[in-house]
């Protein structure tokens, strides 16, 4: 018998505080929409306020007609309107035209019958987190949850929020997408105490219980979508089987900013151009901006359990430009950030981003075929970028973890074992008939992607002022 043990070790340390953090400032930069976008609790009950809802909208863009959507007091038979909301979001999708507003009160939400996600072809604009009466915004105190239960993956398997077409002037705002109750986790292996289940079993694992894990991204924009802007702002994204945000983008500006990643499989986003290059060969065309702004992202997990293949906070892919900036990045299995799609380094700002415990260093950069650099946040401003100023490879103290699932990070491994005599009898007599030796591997993760609560994803908010979700 032979044994090949690999354990892999993820040191570091996080510190946590004593007590919980104030929440920070509103930002104040150009790259912000408007204030009441970026903190996670907005008051809207002054009619004179410049935070009112006319404000809000007129600070927005203009827009259509409004619908009202709750799941404890409405009815898709209703109108949809302030007083007599719908109870899906996915119908109040169906009703309304590109530029109108959607806005959605607390609770779960699984999609009209339990569908168990939501796919359309044209642009929505929703903004959760309401409280009942629709004069309030606070995901604190009333989150908005898209999180279907594992029942729905029997029926379907699909990204929880799906774009298929036309996405000129999507925002998505205060909203919660976990696919914690829908994925399947093992009973026996990866179990952390203190951490609800064991490991997440991978879409091929058939559970002792339940339904298989659905590896699909929690938002996905498809190949084929139109093009145009779009925003993404104060949501989280948690235990995504897939990649958190995955978005095929063919023109305009993809904003991402001040939203929480946590516990997602294989990158936080990705985001790619899908634009025709029309140069020639070996030409790119650059499709449009993505910015990515002041996000928290923790604890991005690999494609299989080994640790050895993704991983990323952040995917730098082809034809765009990309600025990122005033992000958290920490504990990631391979790299905070992956740029090694071959993107022209003069389409890239990196700016300002704070970066800490990740594996294998915090920027994969490939500048030629067959080469991967891996660099550290403070040697950064040596790359040919646009910009790549005021990184700094360093912990906050203040971020609001929860605790026994950062113990268990800080020292995952994986341990193979093989199992394989040449020389056995069974072995001698298939050499002797012209067939394979056999031979048996197990394998176990102390911990892999398993469940974080979502609950204290939203904590991550205000951490930290001027990085990371505020």
């Amino acid at each position: 018998m032979r044994t090949r043990i690999l354990l892999i070790l993820l040191s570091g340390l996080f510190l946590l505080p004593s007590e919980q953090a104030e929440a920070a400032d509103k930002l104040n930069s150009q790259n912000i929409l408007s204030e009441n976008n970026l903190n996670p609790a907005v008051d809207l009950t002054d009619p004179n306020s410049v935070d009112s809802p006319e404000a809000a909208f007129n600070t927005l863009a203009a827009s259509g007609k409004i619908f009202y959507v709750s799941i404890t007091s409405g009815s898709n038979s209703n109108d949809g309107s302030k007083g007599s909301p719908l109870k899906n979001i996915d119908k109040a999708i169906k009703l309304s035209a590109p530029g109108d507003d959607i806005y959605i009160a607390g609770g779960c939400y699984m999609g009209t019958l339990k569908a168990g996600f939501i796919e359309t072809d044209k642009p929505v604009r929703l903004y959760g987190s309401w409280n009942e009466d629709f004069t309030a915004q606070d995901m604190l105190v009333h989150p908005t949850c898209f999180q279907p239960d594992n029942e729905t993956a029997r029926s379907s398997r699909k990204a929880l929020l799906k774009f298929t077409r036309d996405v000129e002037g999507t925002v998505i705002d205060h909203i919660v997408f976990d696919s914690g109750e829908r994925n399947a986790y093992s009973s026996k292996e990866g179990v952390v105490e203190g951490v609800e289940g064991g490991r997440l079993l991978l879409p091929t694992e058939k559970p002792s219980t339940g339904n298989a894990t659905v590896g699909e991204p929690l938002i996905q924009f498809v190949s084929a979508t139109t093009g145009g802007d779009v925003t993404i702002q104060n949501c989280v994204f948690v235990n995504g089987a897939s990649f958190a945000l995955q978005a095929g983008h063919r023109s305009g500006k993809f904003l991402v900013q001040n939203n929480v990643f946590v516990a997602n499989k294989m990158a936080g986003i990705e985001i790619y151009g899908t634009c025709a290059s029309t140069g020639g060969p070996n030409t790119m065309n650059q499709c449009g901006e993505v910015e990515i702004c002041n996000n928290t992202i923790l604890f991005s997990w690999s494609r299989l359990k080994d640790f050895l293949d993704m991983g990323y906070g952040i995917r730098i892919m082809t034809k765009c430009a990309y600025n990122i900036h005033h992000n958290i990045i920490g504990g990631s299995i391979l790299a905070g950030i992956d740029h090694t799609r071959f993107n022209k380094d003069e389409w890239i700002r990196l700016d300002n981003n704070l970066f800490f415990v990740n594996k294998d260093k915090d920027l994969h950069y490939s500048p030629a075929s067959n080469t991967r650099l891996r660099i550290d946040a403070g040697d950064f401003g040596d790359l040919e970028f646009a910009s790549a100023t005021g990184n700094r490879n360093e912990i906050p103290k203040t971020l609001q973890l929860n605790k026994p699932y950062l113990e268990a990070f800080l020292s995952a491994r994986y341990k193979e074992q093989v199992d394989f005599d040449p020389d056995s009898p069974a072995n001698q007599w298939r050499e002797i008939m012209g067939m394979n030796k056999q031979g048996t591997i197990s394998s176990s993760a102390s911990m892999f992607a398993n469940k974080y609560p979502w609950q204290d994803a939203i904590l991550l908010f205000g951490n930290l002022k001027g990085y990371g979700a505020q």
